[in-house]
């Protein structure tokens, strides 16, 4: 009996879950699609533009430019896997995700978080080379190092990724009702049968302690950046406004991904459809990517010309400035 009742489960899971409706009115399904659309084609075009001016423009071809370019990329995929789903259910009034679907959604959405969070430790190596030791930032930054760094980034995330989507999906499953918008791993986990769930906690226990050595190394770098060696002892007031331009934006958006991580994940658990754990996912998943290129192109005058000359800025600008100074001109000829 206790063998067909878990067979029954595992074959309801196994055609797919149920998510977390927003609402049942349909004009608030409406409303939630058209806000998720708003957002993501924001998102979306956000990074396009920081890829496309990293991209188009010779000056900004430097290792701390592709790593910000590969930042952009992780940034498109972390809301591709997740609001177009949300988007979809919206606007057809529907909860149900199948389960291949669901496994897709876990291995890609904490590859795109895990090599964020890396990436952003590599970037912090960058700063720490490039103030520290200038003289060798372009023999130990060199194209092929900067490739293999991003490699390495995507393959740690990708094998950090599998790990914890065969963790969640090991263990049979007592329901198939997730109690969020999109199948979320600590979720799942309070769906399953069995003590094989275990298997996912102490995975999370091991990446925890590797997260918090990346934490550890970034504290470091930016201790000899600030303190000890390079930004204090600049002589020059000018270095030290462009080591303060190229970090602060990098610490922004660190602090921006684990603030609102730690608000999403280290909250209270609840098994009920509380409106708090809503408003902390909306929060942690909307909030960096749209953030991102935000603060990066507001702190970098380079971006910000780059910008500016990929989408035609400078050259109008600079014809209404010589229309004015001309109709100026002509202004005073005439009093004369």
């Amino acid at each position: 009996m206790v063998l067909q009742e878990e067979h029954q489960l595992n074959s309801s899971t196994a055609s797919g879950f149920l998510l977390l409706e927003f609402s049942t009115v349909f004009e608030l399904q409406i409303l939630h699609f058209i806000g998720f659309l708003v957002f993501y084609l924001t998102a979306v075009v956000g990074n396009l533009l920081i890829i496309s001016a990293v991209a188009s423009d010779q000056h900004l071809h430097t290792p701390m430019y592709f790593f910000l370019m590969n930042l952009a990329i992780q940034d498109v995929g972390q809301v591709s896997v997740i609001f177009p789903k949300a988007m979809a259910n919206s606007l057809m009034n529907s909860r149900h995700i199948s389960f291949s679907g669901c496994v897709a959604q876990v291995l890609f959405f904490i590859f795109f978080i895990a090599s964020d969070f890396f990436l952003l430790t590599v970037m912090a190596y960058d700063r720490y080379v490039a103030i520290c030791y200038p003289l060798q930032y372009q023999s130990l930054m060199n194209k092929q190092a900067c490739i293999q760094m991003i490699a390495t980034v995507w393959i740690f995330g990708l094998f950090y990724a599998m790990l914890h989507t065969g963790g969640t999906f090991v263990p049979p499953f007592c329901s198939n009702i997730v109690n969020q918008f999109f199948c979320e791993i600590p979720q799942l986990l309070k769906l399953a049968c069995s003590n094989l769930y275990l298997t996912e906690i102490g995975i999370l226990f091991v990446s925890a302690l590797f997260s918090s050595g990346c934490f550890i190394f970034i504290v470091v770098s930016y201790a000899y950046i600030f303190t000890a060696v390079a930004v204090l002892r600049m002589p020059s007031a000018q270095g030290r406004q462009k080591a303060f331009s190229t970090c602060v934006p990098h610490l922004m958006v660190l602090f921006l991904f684990l603030f609102s991580g730690f608000f999403a994940y280290l909250k209270p658990t609840s098994n009920s459809n509380s409106p708090l754990n809503l408003a902390f996912a909306m929060i942690y998943f909307m909030v960096p990517p749209l953030m991102n290129p935000v603060i990066y192109s507001m702190r970098n005058r380079d971006i910000k010309d780059a910008l500016s000359k990929m989408l035609g800025l400078q050259s109008s600008s600079s014809c209404v400035f010589s229309i004015l100074f001309m109709q100026k001109c002509k202004h005073k000829h005439n009093q004369s």
